[in-house]
């Protein structure tokens, strides 16, 4: 197939196989699944419990370091090594997130991996897939909804409207809802207070959906909510509005896993969205969990950079869930490391050894960090057709001077084929056995003090400054029971520090935490640093610009 074909085109040609097939190769019958169609199925409540006392395969993880325009291609590299590792006679399985419609239609244009290491369908993925997204809108707004019904009904809990912190979420970037008013219009219209919107992806109601393990839990968390506070300052929940009922109904067949397939006709999980420089960046815990059941292998990846994605998915999924991964490939690219080394992206297809070097710099902080988590790592270059013998050389000389081996992969071009090197040492290094696996803090430690110790031991800042009040917040959720909850730090994605600018490696600065969030049902504090907005805006040019359909009906533009 001509390497001149886009993502969607690969993926159009793809030859599918009916998802009872699919579902066949994990020892699913037909009566285990839930049909969306021909080629994505949901897997049932029943069978989930079903398989609940199977034991689990080995976990592993892929993370990348940190995203450049250049690209690093971590969802590909999930893929291609799922791929792989079939094709090398193992028994594996895929789990990543669902796409969000607001970066598909402003910078990023899709999510299902790319070239011939897809996840497919790969349209339908990037789109409405099975409506799990719009359930999660829906249950999330209803919340809302009940919340400035009761106080127009007469306000019985007491609530102080100054004191709401639940907004309201939409999938789908748009600055305008940042801060908003509602309530105008007069007295049929409610109260007037100032409110806003967050993307769906850093909903709580997300988040819960994600860490929840079985429709119970779901209802227990929903219900533990905190949406508000009375006058004297006492919280209110979701299950004081008597809202967690409706809401676990709305959301029941979206807890369950969505099944569908790779290129090369291998089982994949598709579940859950969080993104990870605003909320914890991992696929659910059902997902993941079911799949450690059906496979000896399970590969899954954690958003963005390992500063954000894999500390999240280490420190609080992994924490929760009690999951602990066996290994894990941190992903790089020669274009993106010598963007890490101060080249332009215009200027990334000459050869430049000493950018190479100096960008790696951000590769070895990666490395660092993970074995601060105890656990064994394998560094995959995936491969593009301008790097050069020399920079890739390089690359690989750094590495071992730190102990890790860098291997070449080229499942973008030729699928799992391309990275059956990489699949080969992974399953070396799971079945050496050396993970130590250790969470970076304990549940005991303070929670200013836990913001403390990731910004510090991960990003590496010399002072971690915070907004008055900020503290003094933290100390009254502890006294309320919170205090042994991780923490999910929000910040840009493209720097260890809080400035997208500041590429490589920096160190001894200061992140400032501007506002903190209590998620009491998800189970996490959210510490949001910097400029980072939970509601995104569209780019000047957004991708939506080029995205239609062609005289066929086909969608185009859909990277």
């Amino acid at each position: 197939m001509p390497f001149a074909m886009t993502d969607i085109q690969i993926a159009r040609a793809a030859r599918k196989l009916p998802i009872d097939q699919i579902a066949a190769r994990l020892d699913l019958a037909e009566g285990d699944i839930l049909r969306y169609g021909h080629d994505k199925a949901k897997i049932s409540h029943d069978t989930l419990a079903r398989l609940a006392d199977r034991p689990r395969g080995k976990l592993v993880l892929v993370t990348a370091i940190n995203p450049t325009p250049a690209g690093e291609g971590k969802t590909t590299t999930t893929v291609g090594l799922g791929d792989a590792l079939n094709r090398i006679g193992k028994r594996a399985t895929i789990c990543i997130r669902e796409a969000s419609l607001g970066p598909n239609f402003g910078m990023k244009g899709g999510a299902a991996g790319g070239g011939h290491a897809q996840i497919v369908p790969m349209e339908e993925m990037n789109l409405h897939f099975t409506g799990d997204f719009h359930a999660i809108t829906a249950a999330h707004n209803l919340l809302a909804a009940m919340i400035d019904n009761h106080i127009y009904w007469g306000n019985d809990l007491d609530i102080d409207t100054r004191r709401i912190t639940w907004r309201r979420v939409m999938d789908m970037n748009d600055r305008a809802l940042r801060d908003i008013v509602v309530g105008l219009g007069g007295v049929s219209n409610g109260f007037s207070r100032q409110t806003g919107f967050d993307i769906t992806v850093a909903s709580e109601v997300m988040a819960i959906l994600c860490l929840a393990r079985d429709l119970d839990d779901l209802n227990a968390r929903l219900g533990r909510i905190v949406v508000a506070y009375t006058r004297d300052r006492r919280p209110v929940t979701a299950r004081d509005l008597k809202a967690d009922g409706a809401m676990t109904v709305l959301l029941r067949d979206a807890l369950q896993p969505n099944l569908v397939q790779t290129l090369e006709n291998n089982p994949a999980l598709v579940h859950g969205g969080p993104f990870a420089n605003i909320a914890h960046g991992c696929n659910s815990v059902i997902a993941t969990d079911t799949a450690l059941r059906l496979s000896d292998y399970v590969v899954t990846e954690a958003g963005f950079g390992a500063d954000l994605g894999a500390e999240k998915f280490l420190d609080i999924k992994c924490r929760l869930a009690g999951l602990a991964p066996a290994a894990v490939v941190l992903v790089a690219t020669i274009r993106a490391l010598k963007m890490n080394g101060g080249v332009a992206k215009d200027q990334l297809g000459s050869e430049d050894i000493s950018a190479v070097t100096r960008g790696c710099a951000n590769l070895g902080r990666h490395i660092e960090n993970l074995r601060g988590f105890g656990l064994p790592l394998v560094v995959a270059l995936n491969h593009f057709n301008g790097d050069t013998a020399a920079e890739i050389a390089a690359l690989q000389d750094y590495c071992a001077r730190h102990g890790v081996i860098a291997i070449p992969c080229h499942h973008w071009a030729q699928g799992g084929a391309g990275a059956e090197d990489l699949a080969r040492h992974v399953v070396a290094l799971v079945d050496e056995d050396k993970a130590d696996f250790h969470t970076l803090y304990p549940d005991s430690m303070p929670l200013w003090q836990k913001i403390e110790t990731i910004c510090t031991r991960v990003h590496r800042a010399a002072h971690v400054e915070a907004l008055p009040g900020i503290r003094a917040q933290l100390e009254a959720w502890e006294s309320e029971g919170y205090g042994q909850l991780p923490v999910c730090i929000a910040k840009t994605q493209y720097s260890f520090s809080t400035d997208p600018d500041l590429r490589g490696a920096p160190e001894g600065h200061v992140i400032p935490v501007r506002e903190v969030r209590l998620n009491a049902g998800a189970g996490f504090v959210v510490a949001i640093c910097g400029q980072i907005m939970t509601m995104p805006g569209l780019p000047r040019h957004p991708a939506a610009e080029t995205i239609g359909l062609n005289d066929l009906g086909q969608i185009e533009g859909l990277f």
